[in-house]
């Protein structure tokens, strides 16, 4: 089937510094995400349209849904089981203690509700500070790999095969892992050349289309599962951060983007940029699966 996209709209004009961490909540009808840099979560209510925005007091990579309102934060240094509505912290682990200069990036929750997340130099120095982590149902925490300058976008095509990209080096990686967590395979999947910007968000479609966000590329695009790239969206913004499936039978995709290491005249030409986007296509993507927690 061939893929067809409507033009990107803004459906929330924001001015995000590094607005990332796309989450689809199916029962709150609601797109959350983050902007980082601002220790923000903010929520829209695609059906009411109503908007509400949180603060937390560490910058923030991702969210992932439990259950009603209790998330857990990805934020600097720690990942922090709360209520949302209440403000209630339920549980809180600290991770990468002897590594104060990192922050936890982008996570996602695979087809167990398991959640992996990546770390990353804050800094964004040229060190390879970063690892990948995976959290167990019972918040046992792994170190599954490591080595990375800047993690990102973990997309799974199953519990043992899932995609996951090193930004700074511009490259995604495709990974094999067994039951035990170990990386039994590793191969460059794509890698892109300096023009298409820097790998950064992604999201699987129900055929197993990667769906890619481009740093400094100005648009998504998608390949299949050989690597082949079967469709492009060019957006109004030059940083797209972070997309992910939801609404309406979960075809629309949704796309954050940033301000962050624009020039003026860049911010100029991309008066949008920082805002939230959504597209909506004739495919289903894969629905993200709650982190799977007892509470």
């Amino acid at each position: 089937m061939k893929i067809k996209t409507s033009k990107p709209e803004c459906i929330w004009k924001l001015n995000t510094i590094l607005g990332e961490g796309t989450l689809w909540v199916k029962s709150h009808n609601s797109i959350y995400f983050v902007d980082i840099k601002r220790k923000k979560i903010l929520i829209l209510n695609t059906k009411n349209k109503k908007k509400k925005i949180f603060r937390t007091n560490k910058e923030i990579g991702f969210l992932s849904h439990i259950k009603n309102n209790i998330f857990v934060l990805g934020l600097k240094g720690e990942l922090r089981i709360v209520n949302l509505r209440t403000r209630k912290i339920i549980k809180s682990i600290i991770v990468e203690k002897d590594k104060p200069l990192n922050r936890l990036n982008d996570g996602k929750t695979d087809s167990k509700g398991r959640l992996w997340f990546g770390s990353m130099d804050n800094l964004e120095r040229k060190i390879r500070s970063g690892s990948l982590y995976c959290l167990d149902n019972n918040l046992n925490l792994t170190e599954v790999d490591k080595n990375y300058y800047i993690t990102n976008g973990p997309a799974f095509i199953n519990a043992e095969n899932f995609y996951h990209t090193d930004s700074k080096d511009k490259k995604i990686y495709k990974i094999k892992i067994d039951k035990k967590l170990k990386i039994i395979q590793k191969k460059v999947f794509i890698k892109f050349k300096n023009k298409d910007g820097s790998p950064d968000g992604m999201t699987l479609d129900n055929q197993n289309n990667l769906w890619i966000c481009h740093f400094g590329g100005a648009c998504i695009s998608v390949f299949n599962k050989t690597g082949k790239k079967i469709h492009k969206i060019d957006l109004p913004t030059k940083n797209i951060t972070n997309c992910t499936f939801g609404g309406l039978n979960n075809s629309e995709l949704f796309v954050t983007s940033a301000k962050k290491s624009m020039s003026k005249k860049d911010l100029r030409k991309f008066k949008l940029s920082g805002s939230l986007f959504r597209i909506k296509t004739n495919v289903n993507g894969s629905i993200a699966k709650r982190f799977n927690y007892n509470i």
